[in-house]
């Protein structure tokens, strides 16, 4: 019988996945004693008006060379096996379905914590997952109180790099060397991705 685990689950575009990401799933990992954060690449998400800049085979195979040398992260194609839109409460039903006796951990920015009350079915998603939030950049309010005693912020040095950012610098022949993992860089470039 396998032992029950920590599961962060940290869902994204990941349009490009970045150094940031990276560096959040580390934080989770230590601060809440995680065995495991599965990035979760969004098939369609339901708040982007627009849709990814590149394919979703090519975000998931991104996500997979940025986890590939971490241990304990892995690439999830869950949502976009599943298709349609993305919600997160599908997402982690279908997560405790395959491992009943894990515990999950929602790996969310601040600013998506204070919109969890709008998402589909929130109570839900509380339900089935402990929250660890990330400051961001420029983010702040008042947490809804229906979602106090549900969550724990991580500590973290608020970093404002954002995928957008990425995007337009690659289009301009600018450098991501410093902002995104080398094997990324790499599929990025020999894919001709975001030009």
């Amino acid at each position: 019988m396998n032992k029950s685990q920590r599961i962060g689950v940290l869902g994204g575009t990941f349009d490009p996945i970045h150094n940031v990401h990276l560096a959040m799933a580390r934080a989770a990992i230590k601060h809440a004693r995680l065995d495991k954060v599965l990035f979760v690449v969004s098939g369609r998400p339901p708040h982007k008006s627009t849709g990814p800049c590149a394919s979703a085979e090519n975000r998931f195979a991104m996500a997979e060379a940025a986890t590939a040398s971490e241990s304990k992260m892995e690439a999830s194609r869950l949502e976009i096996d599943r298709g349609g839109v993305s919600y997160t409460r599908d997402t982690l039903e279908a997560l405790s379905k395959q491992s009943p006796g894990d515990t999950l951990f929602l790996i969310l920015g601040f600013d998506s914590l204070l919109d969890l009350p709008n998402w589909r079915a929130p109570g839900r998603v509380l339900e089935l997952a402990r929250i660890l939030v990330v400051p961001r950049p420029g983010a702040n309010g008042q947490v809804p109180t229906e979602l106090e005693g549900h969550y724990d912020m991580l500590p973290f040095e608020p970093v404002d790099i954002a995928s957008t950012t990425i995007r337009q610098r690659i289009a301009t022949g600018g450098s991501i060397e410093e902002l995104v993992p080398a094997p990324v860089v790499r599929y990025i470039l020999g894919k001709g991705l975001y030009t």
